[in-house]
């Protein structure tokens, strides 16, 4: 399930649900893409892909079994339909759901005395007193959209020695700002309509650049597998292209193996080796304190950075995450794990609701 992101009926990952219904298809399953708009009655107009003609089409069929909500939390009447269509068809079986935004998110894994420690201080920006607080006692933070993706509308903002700041970043449509140097007077009206605008967040920078002056962040994804269990399916590293504040491929980023840029970064294989094995059971315990207000979440990708001392910070959480990371990089095997994943995970569940059904009634329908 998924929703339009145009009048025109666009579905905006349609290169990855293609994928995701070859892989079905080879499992025996048989899979579509819908979005609440695509219900009549008691079917679905839905869009089918035929992996031996490479072409898309539409037909009416029944509701699925199962449902994969790819659809991600926005504030616009098309994410209000998808809250209607859930509240009309709790009976579904869902394996995921949109969350809360970036701040209900961090309120909720502060609280967690454990997780904590791994979270940037972060504010929401109520006044452009909260920022300047906080620039107080960093010499960098970023502003960030509490509903954005793909680096949509973040800046950073840094002290200068000379009592200045300087200012970077993208605009809402991922395009590189120019830079500019300010006093903090002519900070204030930035700041202000930042919070103004009533969806930003302030949040202490962490230090990312490599030598080269490019950021750079690591993608970790994990995923529920064909027995119900949470698995680390693989991580990357994302690199920024040349004057970008943030890493996502989606606004000119490239890939490169999270092993080999660790080990250029801390050298010693013994160090590296204990990081990955923090960042992994640090994905478990996140996991498992939102599985306590989220139910029905199947995958969920963790964006993240390590200063030069080796801490471990969560930049973003993202429950519909891409996979195009491990595509980029030629690891091919994790990239078909990764779509497969849900898949089986669905039939899991599937068959889970069903001997369920079998010891209450001694009936089951067989899988679509």
């Amino acid at each position: 399930m998924a929703l339009y992101v145009t009048e025109g009926r666009k579905l905006e990952e349609r290169a990855y649900f293609a994928r995701l219904i070859d892989q079905a298809e080879k499992m025996g399953m048989r899979a579509f893409v819908f979005t609440p708009e695509d219900v009549r009655g008691r079917e679905i107009l839905g869009h089918f892909y035929n992996p031996a003609a490479k072409a898309w089409r539409r037909k009416l069929t029944p509701f699925p079994d199962v449902v994969y909500d790819r659809c991600r939390y926005q504030p616009t009447p098309r994410f209000r339909q998808l809250q209607r269509f859930r509240l009309k068809y709790p009976h579904l079986l869902y394996t995921n759901r949109p969350m809360a935004n970036k701040w209900v998110i961090y309120q909720l894994l502060s609280q967690n005395r454990g997780l904590s420690r791994y979270l940037p201080e972060t504010v929401l920006l109520r006044s452009s007193g909260d920022a300047l607080d906080l620039l107080g006692r960093y010499r960098m933070i970023y502003a960030k959209p509490i509903n954005g993706t793909g680096g949509r509308g973040v800046l950073r903002i840094e002290k200068l020695a000379n009592g200045g700041y300087r200012v970077m970043g993208r605009d809402r449509h991922r395009k590189i700002l120019k830079p500019r140097t300010c006093s903090a007077a002519q900070l204030l009206p930035l700041l202000r309509k930042l919070a103004q605008e009533g969806d930003y967040l302030a949040q202490r920078g962490i230090e990312t650049r490599l030598a080269n002056g490019r950021v750079h962040d690591f993608r970790v994804l994990v995923q529920k597998n064909g027995q119900g269990q949470w698995q680390l399916t693989g991580g990357a590293a994302r690199v920024g292209p040349s004057g970008s504040i943030t890493s996502n491929l989606h606004g000119g980023g490239s890939a490169a193996a999270m092993d080999r840029l660790l080990e250029l970064r801390f050298g010693d294989a013994s160090r590296v080796r204990a990081i990955q094995r923090e960042v992994e059971q640090l994905c478990y315990d996140i996991l498992r304190e939102l599985e306590k207000k989220y139910t029905e979440l199947c995958e969920m990708a963790f964006d993240l950075a390590i200063d030069r001392n080796g801490r471990i910070w969560l930049l973003e959480l993202n429950p519909k995450p891409s996979r195009e990371v491990f595509r980029r990089l030629g690891q091919t095997a994790t990239y078909a794990l990764a779509i497969r994943r849900p898949l089986e995970y669905a039939r899991w569940v599937y068959q889970h609701r069903r001997n369920g059904l079998r010891r209450k009634t001694g009936t089951a329908n067989e899988l679509d």
